[in-house]
């Protein structure tokens, strides 16, 4: 259970708490760009999405998001997407979202703990949640990744490192090409 705190100390950590997993859910959008460009696990688990699949990490009421697309084999970043997606994975409270974003829960905990409401296809939710254990795996030191995932894949030592370059290199790259 987490503790419930009152006043002043709570507002502080509850405004840090919207501004980090703001913070990380945009950035965790352009590493899954990227791992779906570069990384082949994750590229396998895409190409079975349908085209044009879009779903959504949310905090309800929703203010707090990242929505992602399926468009030629990889995924894309919207931003002003106003239409339903195909799939919502919504956190119930930001305090929730933090624990997973904070490496402090995985998101497979967070939906057994009832933290996460999943609205959509469910196979689908689980090809989004391995996508993102990859990318967690992939670019999180060690330590922190097995903390961040349920399962660590077995990666070598070199492979993690080039698999962990690539990611960030094709990351570098789309920000450059977005500006």
């Amino acid at each position: 259970m987490i503790p419930i705190k009152k006043g002043f100390e709570a507002d502080i950590d509850y405004n840090y708490q919207r501004m980090y997993v703001s913070g990380m859910m945009q950035l965790i959008s352009h590493m899954l760009k990227a791992g779906s460009q570069v990384d082949d696990v994750i590229k396998a688990e895409v190409a079975e999405i349908p085209e044009g699949f879009v779903f959504r990490m949310c905090v309800m009421p929703g203010e707090l998001s990242l929505t992602m697309q399926k468009q030629n084999g990889a995924l894309i970043n919207l931003t002003d997407y106003a239409d339903k997606p195909d799939l919502t994975m919504s956190f119930k409270h930001v305090t929730f979202a933090f624990l997973v974003f904070s490496f402090q829960e995985h998101t497979a905990q967070a939906y057994a703990n009832e933290r996460l409401v999943i609205d959509g296809d469910l196979p689908m939710s689980m090809k989004v949640v391995r996508c993102l254990n990859r990318l967690q795996a992939v670019i999180l030191p060690k330590v922190v990744a097995r903390k961040a995932v349920k399962t660590y894949p077995d990666l070598e030592f070199i492979q993690k490192i080039q698999m962990t370059t690539k990611t960030y290199s094709q990351f570098l790259l789309n920000l450059v090409k977005e500006r």
